[in-house]
């Protein structure tokens, strides 16, 4: 492969560029920037967080739960990771990230190993950029949901397939192939998707003489992948069973049941939440958040084809993987776009065999100059009009919780300055517009951001309302369960299920409501028609774009006939409250 002409990049670059400790400098960078500056985040982040430090408190690591009550949702894996940097380092804010930021790393170098391995350094090296500089992977990296870990298992799972098939042909890189597709799966279920590769190998292998095939397998090879995958799944599948056997309880077996057909078959094949249509993820997803490296795609229709026809298995096999994954999760009705996450390494490495073609494509490099100064400027201009206290702009404060207008000033001059800069350098204006804004996002954003993102401004008024009222052994119960509640309440806390009606839960919780230091947290919405009198309700403030209302047993209405419902009532102590 040929090296960069010195028009395309200043010197220094092109010699730093020759080097893999810059990109993965950058990489840490970027990942790391902000970890301990935030806390968890709804609407995944908070779960997570709160299950894992559940686990520490309680020592029940083995049945993820939320105050009690069984978490049939995932398998444990992820939280697992959580509560194990929790455990280690007694702090949330550094270790609820640290998970999906190693992921985030991990896939990183399989990218950049195995692109080195088919290709050579160079084009690996433009691989791991492409990976870095795009959006959703680096937006999952630095996010605590369980995408970021499946997507490094389901890139191992890749990595072991293509080494054996391609590279050295080596036994033990199929069988880790198959072992890290079973973490896969009892990380988050999906964790087989690397098995789409073995199709196009098949289409591939069949031409032998035409793909000039140089590794070959003994035909017995095959069939041991599942015993690999299997015996991963068994190693949390099988304790599991006889755990759940042995406890003879009933919400035990409905995890069980949950966790293996709900969550999996049913989820798939018949979605209850998320449902988008079948053009979802080609017309919603990928032309945003698989920016940068999808903008190349019209530029590689031609040379992919070319390389399809030649049977060139470094191709065929991460394009045809990356085009069957959107196509099984474009067949779900329940969508999500994170969900299309462990395609994107793939891409990338079909992509970068091509950087000397995409470079000379003076089109291509304008486009994505003027599409990055442009949000430049469009943040630039919000800001301005935002200050100005224009009312159109001025909305989306009221509807996100914070000003953002100087961080957003912030992001766009910053922008526009390192951009006029590097004019002469076009391919660097999305990597410099994109480290631009992690950064500051990821510093000056989380901090503005946290307070509006978590119940902290809450529990500081309910802390004002318990002192003005000399309260000293409060306890809470919360309608319509919200884990960062919990995660951040330094009091005792109950609930009534997180599936339960609202309704119920407010039937619940008037029930529950026996003396003076038992208190109802409640958003104000549900309180209308209900058996509490709003008037003797302590107000708390704002949060997550809903009213929050503290009653204490004066509100609630002595004469009204509230039927009481059948149900158990779930609590969480913290080590202040206990």
């Amino acid at each position: 492969m040929n090296t960069l002409k010195p028009t395309y990049l200043p010197a220094f670059l092109q010699q730093a560029g020759a080097t893999s400790w810059l990109l993965f400098f950058v990489a840490a960078v970027l990942i790391f920037s902000g970890m301990g500056l935030r806390d968890p985040w709804p609407a995944d982040e908070p779960r997570f967080a709160f299950i894992a430090k559940e686990m520490v408190e309680t020592g029940q690591w083995f049945f993820p739960a939320r105050a009690e009550e069984l978490y049939p949702d995932k398998p444990p894996i992820f939280m697992w990771t959580i509560a194990f940097f929790y455990w280690l380092t007694g702090s949330m804010r550094w270790s609820f990230l640290l998970p999906s930021a190693l992921a985030g790393m991990l896939t990183l170098v399989l990218v950049y190993d195995i692109t080195k391995r088919l290709w050579d350094k160079k084009t690996a090296l433009v691989a791991g950029w492409l990976l870095l500089f795009s959006l959703q992977f680096l937006l999952q990296a630095k996010t605590a949901q369980i995408d970021a870990m499946v997507c490094a298992w389901i890139t191992l799972g890749c990595y072991g397939l293509l080494r054996y098939c391609l590279v050295d042909g080596q036994f033990k890189w199929y069988a880790l192939a198959w072992f890290f597709m079973g973490i896969g799966v009892i990380t988050k279920g999906v964790g087989f998707l690397p098995v789409f590769m073995l199709l196009p190998y098949i289409w591939y292998a069949r031409n032998t003489e035409r793909s000039q095939r140089v590794v070959q397998h003994p035909l017995w090879t095959w069939f041991t992948g599942p015993v690999f995958m299997l015996a991963a799944i068994s190693l949390w599948f099988i304790p599991m069973l006889l755990l759940v056997a042995q406890a003879d309880n009933n919400a035990y077996e409905i995890y069980r049941d949950n966790i293996l057909l709900k969550q999996t078959v049913t989820r798939y094949a018949d979605a209850w939440h998320h449902v988008k249509p079948a053009w979802y993820f080609i017309t919603s997803v990928i032309p945003v958040f698989w920016l940068p490296a999808i903008l190349t795609v019209p530029w590689l229709i031609k040379p992919w084809l070319a390389a399809v026809k030649q049977y060139d298995g470094r191709i065929l096999l991460p394009l045809g993987y990356v085009l069957l994954v959107i196509a099984f999760f474009s067949a779900s009705s329940g969508k999500r776009g994170v969900y299309i996450l462990p395609a994107l390494p793939m891409l990338v490495i079909a992509i970068a065999p091509y950087y000397k073609e995409l470079l000379s494509k003076k089109l291509l490099k304008n486009s994505l100059f003027v599409f990055t100064l442009g949000l430049s400027l469009l943040f630039t201009l919000l800001a301005i009009l935002g200050l100005a206290d224009v009312k159109a702009v001025s909305k989306l404060a009221l509807k996100i919780e914070i000003e953002p207008w100087y961080l957003f000033l912030l992001i766009g001059v910053m922008g526009i300055v390192t951009l006029l800069l590097n004019r002469s350098y076009k391919w660097l204006a999305w990597p410099v517009f994109f480290s631009v804004l992690w950064l500051s996002y990821s510093t000056y954003g989380y901090q503005l951001r946290n307070n509006a993102s978590t119940p902290i401004s809450i529990y500081d008024q309910v802390q004002l309302q318990f002192a003005a009222r000399q309260e000293t052994q409060p306890q809470i119960a919360l309608v319509n369960f919200s884990e960062q509640f919990f995660l951040f309440s330094p009091y005792a806390m109950y609930h009534f299920g997180a599936h339960t009606p609202n309704d119920q839960q407010l039937m619940a919780a008037y029930h529950w409501q026996q003396n003076e230091h038992q208190y109802v947290l409640i958003e104000e919405s549900l309180l209308e028609n209900s058996c509490f009198d709003v008037a003797q309700a302590l107000d708390v403030g704002f949060a997550h774009r809903r009213h929050w209302m503290l009653l204490p047993i004066s509100a609630k209405h002595a004469d009204c006939q509230q039927a009481e419902v059948e149900l158990k009532t779930y609590s969480y102590k913290t080590s202040a409250s206990k």
